[in-house]
């Protein structure tokens, strides 16, 4: 059993920025998230696409901002755990709530804070018997580092901005880049559909109609080659190296659903002055929160862990004043933060 203060669910850069706000506070936080890493949907789905709605950072990618946030909370000394998921909430006799992981982890805490984006999701995966035998060394669904598709023949799967932006991003770096998908009606970014057909008609890059619905090995049971039928009815063979499938995500909420939470259309509804849940003690910060006028918004999330994170310190010291104090002026703050300010020995 962890006893902690406080228990944040989900690593994406509200939950990260979460961390943070409660470590002004002199409170450590544990994280849970479902992935492997920190960043959640933004580094899962579009690691290096640019974010422009950030303060001070014209235009940042998805992992830059996550890896900057990482380094932001670091003077706190959060503990991850990632790869789970929580099964089970239970309210103590002593108001504490205790948690169960997909792991068997169980934790004891404080408070819990809701930062799990859309729920815990997982990629939508490719619906062909056995293929799943080549996950992570011929088949993909994300891209961790570009330079493991240098020179080869890939094959990619989808008609979504994920799909259309790393078929334009790997095909510099590949040796041949397909797309497949079912039909000519995307779902990404017009801009980014011309670009694929202008490189198809240079001959850079090939677009091919249909759906995948067979593959190949060769004699050393390496993916050799799909099996594509298009709408013709016609199956065509299609050598590759690597096959990268883009569908999405599945988002789901998952236990979260019984936990005794008011919702509004698959979101937690919250109060826009503590962002506290309908259970006391449980908050809800990010895309999976509801309130009037919510906007889904990276930067909204970042408001909502700050006004969290003063409701969760009131909570646990409930006869003491909150009082707040600046970064820039507080020597308090400037030990937290692991800085020397030469403003600090100033009468």
């Amino acid at each position: 059993m962890i006893e902690t203060q406080a228990v944040i669910i989900g690593a994406g850069p509200v939950g990260l920025f979460q961390v943070f706000e409660l470590g002004l506070l002199g409170i450590r936080a544990h994280v849970i998230e479902a992935l492997e890493q920190p960043g959640g949907q933004c580094s899962e789905l579009y690691p290096d696409k640019p974010i422009y709605d950030i303060p001070a950072a014209p235009a940042i990618g998805a992992q830059e901002l996550t890896d900057r946030l990482l380094e932001q909370i670091a003077p706190f000394e959060p503990t991850f755990h990632f790869g789970e998921t929580v099964l089970d909430l239970q309210r103590q006799p002593d108001n504490r709530f205790k948690l169960t992981t997909s792991r068997g982890q169980a934790f004891l805490t404080d408070s819990v804070i809701i930062a799990a984006g859309v729920g815990a999701f997982q990629p939508v995966r490719l619906k062909v018997a056995s293929i799943e035998r080549h996950l992570n060394e011929q088949l993909f669904y994300r891209v961790k580092d570009k330079q493991l598709h240098k020179g080869k023949d890939i094959v990619i799967l989808g008609g979504g901005d994920s799909a259309l932006d790393w078929a334009l991003d790997l095909q510099g770096i590949a040796n041949s880049v397909i797309l497949i998908h079912r039909s000519e009606q995307f779902r990404a970014a017009p801009d980014s559909v011309a670009k694929m057909h202008a490189l198809c008609e240079q001959q850079e890059m090939q677009f091919v109609q249909g759906q995948v619905s067979d593959f190949a090995e060769d004699g050393e049971g390496q993916l050799s080659e799909i099996k594509v039928t298009g709408s013709d009815g016609v199956t065509r063979r299609i050598p590759l190296d690597q096959l990268l499938v883009f569908f999405g995500l599945s988002p789901k909420l998952g236990p979260i659903e019984h936990w005794g939470l008011d919702f509004h259309r698959k979101q937690i509804q919250v109060d826009t002055e503590k962002f506290q849940t309908s259970v006391p003690g449980i908050y809800a910060v990010g895309d999976i929160n509801w309130y009037p006028g919510k906007k889904k918004l990276i930067l909204s999330g970042f408001h909502e862990a700050a006004l969290a994170a003063f409701a969760i310190k009131a909570q646990l010291e409930p006869e003491k004043k909150v009082h707040l104090q600046y970064t820039t002026t507080s020597p308090i703050m400037h030990e937290r933060l692991q800085v020397d300010n030469p403003y600090d020995d100033v009468a």
